[in-house]
């Protein structure tokens, strides 16, 4: 590496390829990027990035922000470990699972929680038998009768005097 080059941020092919990290949203692995930029070495499980922080860097909205946030922890590459206080302008603190952390008994291993995580697949229907009208496709009434047979409804309007003509 060329001096002056800085710190750079390894993705492994493990997680590149994982179905995990190809269903995150751009926005996601942008934010998660963002997050690497603040990783020093040493610093996982206290990472700091606030959404205005993040909505600010990307140039995305706060409420983008914060679904990109939900999309990484649901999907395992997050975990909040403690909440940030705006009032007291504290940003939240982050772990990233693929990233060991350093604690004062030693150095502990990624979690890579994210190889945990599978899609779900929607299920069809609500799961329960349900006893109701089955469902009978439409049929153009003159297609059906034949072309030289009026709707039963025109019948029934003459029939019933509206006083409309058709």
């Amino acid at each position: 590496m060329k001096s002056g080059e800085g710190q750079f941020a390894p993705l492994t092919y493990a997680m590149l390829k994982s179905d995990a990290w190809r269903s995150l949203s751009g926005a996601a692995v942008r934010v998660y990027l963002e997050l690497h930029t603040r990783f020093n070495g040493s610093n996982n499980g206290a990472v700091r990035l606030s959404y205005a922080e993040a909505s600010k860097a990307l140039g995305i909205g706060k409420a983008t922000v914060q679904r990109a946030f939900d999309d990484l922890q649901a999907k395992g590459f997050l975990v909040l470990e403690r909440g940030g206080n705006w009032y007291h302008r504290q940003a939240h603190e982050w772990r990233l699972t693929a990233k060991p952390v350093q604690k004062a008994k030693g150095r502990e291993a990624p979690t890579n929680d994210w190889r945990l995580w599978r899609e779900k697949i929607p299920q069809r229907g609500s799961g329960s038998d349900q006893k109701g009208a089955s469902v009978v496709p439409f049929q153009n009434p003159k297609v059906a009768l034949g072309s030289d047979v009026e709707p039963v409804r025109a019948d029934l309007s003459k029939s019933l005097g509206s006083g409309s003509e058709h």
